[in-house]
């Protein structure tokens, strides 16, 4: 999969779950980036995606939003809800 291809399916994605999710998604030009739903700059950018998908949780949890981890090939991987889950765990 081309890298612009990669690029527009995690921007497509984000821009579905805009304002109150946080993503880890691959850089093209190397490493990964957290972003904020909708936004087209990084929060930051880290060389492991270990490092990416601490950091971005942690913001995440800081700011109560969704938090969504995309593969290489700009798939969502993981979903963790950090904020008001439409469906919570009964219990």
């Amino acid at each position: 999969m081309s890298r612009g291809f990669m690029h527009l399916l995690c921007r497509k994605e984000m821009i579905m779950a805009k304002g109150k999710s946080h993503h880890v998604v691959p850089n093209p030009d190397g490493g990964w980036d957290v972003k904020k739903g909708g936004s087209s700059r990084a929060s930051g950018h880290y060389d492991t995606k270990k490092d990416a998908v601490d950091q971005g949780r942690q913001i995440s949890k800081n700011q109560g939003t969704e938090f969504y981890i995309h593969g290489k090939d700009g798939q969502i991987q993981q979903k963790d809800s950090h904020g008001n889950d439409p469906h919570p765990p009964k219990g």
